[in-house]
């Protein structure tokens, strides 16, 4: 992979634990040669993982709609910052920019863009891997819900699999690596049910 988009939060959270996470995920990418695509702002996890990759020299990209380059106090010191109209083609261009995502902590920005690419994938617009950086649990309520959406029949085991989660960084990034899109329609009739 060439580059990953990062979603996480523009807050820090309340465990020190996920801005050293963010902190680490960056400079990993960076030393491993994979730029990373992200939101564009230098606070919360959005800094810190920008930072990380900034500290080892990678490439960092930034997207941020106009609208929100002042409110979430945009980073000067990235590779690239492009400028958005808005959240809907910010999410798109990330998309073109990346051959997979991580999502770490965060809050509902950061859920409206992880099923975003989670749709995406499951509609055959893209065949990326999508990935959880699951911090000390902090998605395990995520993943109850994930189960329970699948047992409840409104998602395929093979679309719940596009999932990829992993708390340690490299055995997400080797998931990642192995990943291959599934091969299955989307639409659950009520025989399958």
């Amino acid at each position: 992979m060439k580059r990953i988009t990062v979603f996480c939060g523009s807050s820090l959270g309340t465990d020190e634990l996920y801005r050293h996470t963010a902190f680490r995920l960056g400079q990993m990418l960076a030393e491993r040669g994979i730029g990373l695509v992200y939101g564009g702002a230098k606070v919360g996890l959005m800094g810190a993982v920008a930072d990380g990759a900034l500290s080892r020299n990678g490439e960092v990209i930034g997207v941020i709609p106009t609208f929100m380059r002042g409110k979430e106090l945009r980073h000067e010191g990235l590779s690239e910052l492009i400028l958005t109209a808005s959240m809907h083609e910010r999410k798109a261009r990330m998309d073109e920019l990346s051959e997979g995502v991580i999502a770490l902590p965060g809050g509902f920005g950061t859920l409206d863009e992880l099923f975003e690419m989670l749709t995406w994938g499951q509609l055959g617009l893209h065949g990326k891997p999508i990935g959880l950086l699951d911090v000390a649990g902090y998605y395990a309520p995520l993943m109850q819900m994930v189960q329970n959406m699948t047992d409840a029949g409104f998602l395929k085991p093979e679309n719940q699999a596009m999932l990829l989660v992993d708390s340690d960084m490299e055995g997400l990034l080797t998931q990642m690596q192995n990943y291959q899109a599934p091969e299955v329609p989307k639409w659950i009739t009520r025989e399958e049910v």
